[in-house]
């Protein structure tokens, strides 16, 4: 069953389309891989699934609720950490999640949790300003998962991080299905992330998408089309060259 459907989802800024007829279908308790380069449209799409920005056409259901008639009661289930996390630095990690859990009106139990979770339980007393980048993602993902939701939508969460925090990083994404019964929509410019923490990917080109399933799938549509599948990496920077060629003869 799916969590998230999209329909035709599309928004434009003038002439230019940040995403196009983009048709998404994310099932309950996966993690999800939104894949695609820089500027692809992979934040603006993540952002209007958030209420952020409207969308200009088409339309989205989360959890069976439609947008924007319901956009209160979707939100409630949804935590998210989108364009990197911000926070008080004057303030220790402990104290702004107690932010959080106040807006949230939840248990302060909630804060301890969500710092157990993310391994910040011995930092907590120390000022966010002081946090490595590392820990800054930490806390962003403490911040999204505090009150526990049914949907996290992740924008880029191991971006700038180094290959041993990235690796605790997607260690933790990959355990939150089972663990709180979640679903994540998790972004990525770099598909040997995804490949390793996604049940199933969506590959988004200048706001149009190219591929949606799962890597095997993946792999049997680049070998139809000639690309390489040695490297999963190949495969997809072969598929968006591909596309970036093809919209240049159409120009």
């Amino acid at each position: 069953m799916n969590i998230i459907e999209t329909k035709n989802l599309t928004k434009r800024y003038g002439d230019f389309h940040a995403v196009s007829e983009v048709n998404l279908h994310i099932k309950r308790g996966s993690v999800y891989g939104f894949l695609g380069p820089n500027g692809a449209g992979k934040s603006t799409a993540m952002k209007m699934l958030l209420g952020l920005t409207r969308p200009t056409s088409g339309s989205f259901t989360i959890n069976g609720k439609t947008y924007p008639e319901n956009r209160i009661a979707i939100l409630k289930n949804i935590g998210s950490f989108i364009e990197g996390p911000a926070f008080y630095g004057n303030l220790t990690g402990e104290e702004n999640l107690e932010i959080v859990q106040r807006i949230l009106g939840l248990p302060s139990s909630a804060v301890s949790e969500a710092l157990e979770i993310t391994g910040l339980t011995k930092a907590k007393k120390k000022l966010a300003k002081k946090y490595s980048l590392g820990m800054k993602q930490r806390l962003g993902l403490a911040s999204a998962l505090i009150g526990k939701p049914s949907i996290l939508i992740l924008d880029e969460p191991t971006n700038g991080l180094d290959p041993v925090g990235i690796h605790e990083i997607r260690s933790l994404i990959r355990s939150l299905p089972e663990k709180f019964d979640c679903t994540v929509l998790v972004s990525s410019h770099l598909l040997s992330e995804i490949e390793l923490m996604a049940d199933n990917i969506g590959i988004l080109n200048q706001g149009k998408l190219l591929f949606e399933g799962q890597l095997e799938e993946l792999k049997d549509k680049a070998v139809k089309l000639g690309y390489p599948v040695d490297h999963l990496e190949d495969t997809f920077l072969a598929m968006i060259d591909a596309d970036n060629k093809e919209r240049g003869n159409l120009q």
